[in-house]
C-alpha cells in the first residue's frame, strides 16, 4: 500500500474511531509500525491530526480560529461561563484568558468598580468595558491572527509585573491522561505565564473541549486549581476531572 493510500486510511480510521493507535493499525495493513509513525507525522505536519503517545487524535473543533469557534458548542459555553462568573470574589484581580467562553464571561461580569480584570485579548477587553464597570488592564504584544491573542516578548515582559487572584484559563483539549493542551505555541508561552503570576489557576472546559487533546502542552492537571465544567455535559470522562488540581473543584 502507497504512502498516499495509508494516510487516507488513518482518516478514515480517525473520522470513524476518534483516535488511531500506531500498532494495531500496522499489524492490520501489515507493515512496519515506523512507517504508520511516519505518516503520522507528516499528517501533524500538515495540521490532519494530532500526535499522541501511540498514534494520533483528531484535531478538536476548539483548534478553529477564533471567528469559527463562536458558534461551536456555545450553549455549554455559557453554562461554563455563568459557573465561572460566579466564583469571582469582589474586590478581586482577574486574569481573562482570551477565548469564546472568556468572551462570554466578559459579557456576564459583576457591575461593581471594584473588580479589576486583566486580559490579552482585545475582544475580551472591549466586553468587559461594554459590560461591566470593572477596570480593564490590557497585556499588550503582537496579536496572533488565528488566536486574537498578544504574546511575544512585550507580552511576557508585561506579564512578569503583574499579578491576579484568579486566572480564568481557556485551553482547546482538557483531557484527563494528555492534561491541558492549546493550539498555538505562542499561546501555550502566554497561558503559561499567565498562570504563574496567579493566586489560582481555573480551567474552562465546555464540552467539546472535554477529551480532546491540541498540538502544544500549556500545564498538567496537578498544576491548576481546577477544572469548570458544563453542568449538563455527560461525557464520562468529566467523572476524571472531578477534584483536580492543587485545590480541587
Amino acid at each position: 500500500m502507497l504512502s498516499a493510500q495509508r494516510k487516507d486510511h488513518l482518516l478514515e480510521l480517525l473520522a470513524a474511531d476518534g483516535r488511531v493507535v500506531a500498532k494495531s493499525v500496522a499489524m492490520d495493513l501489515g507493515v512496519s509500525e515506523d512507517s504508520i509513525r511516519r505518516d503520522l507525522r507528516e499528517l501533524a505536519e500538515a495540521g490532519s491530526c494530532i500526535r499522541v503517545y501511540g498514534g494520533a487524535l483528531p484535531v478538536p473543533a476548539a483548534d478553529a480560529p477564533v471567528a469559527q469557534r463562536l458558534s461551536v458548542a456555545s450553549d455549554s459555553k455559557e453554562r461554563v461561563a455563568r459557573a465561572a462568573v460566579a466564583r469571582i470574589r469582589p474586590a478581586s484581580t482577574i486574569i481573562l484568558d482570551a477565548g469564546t467562553t472568556t468572551l462570554a464571561m466578559a459579557r456576564m461580569l459583576p457591575h461593581g468598580a471594584d473588580l479589576t480584570v486583566i486580559t490579552p485579548s482585545p475582544a475580551v477587553a472591549l466586553a468587559a468595558m461594554e459590560h461591566s464597570a470593572a477596570r480593564v488592564l490590557m497585556v499588550g504584544g503582537e496579536l496572533n491572527r488565528h488566536s486574537g491573542v498578544a504574546g511575544g516578548a512585550l507580552a511576557q515582559e508585561a506579564i512578569a509585573r503583574l499579578a491576579a487572584d484568579v486566572f480564568f484559563l481557556g485551553v482547546t483539549g482538557v483531557d484527563p491522561e494528555q492534561g491541558l493542551t492549546t493550539g498555538e505555541l505562542d499561546d501555550a508561552v502566554t497561558k503559561r505565564a499567565l498562570a504563574a503570576r496567579s493566586a489560582e489557576v481555573l480551567v474552562l472546559a465546555s464540552a467539546e473541549k472535554i477529551g480532546a487533546v491540541s498540538r502544544f502542552p500549556v500545564l498538567a492537571l496537578d498544576e491548576v486549581s481546577g477544572v469548570i465544567v458544563d453542568p449538563g455535559d455527560q461525557n464520562p470522562l468529566v467523572s476524571a476531572l472531578h477534584g483536580v488540581g492543587r485545590g480541587g473543584r
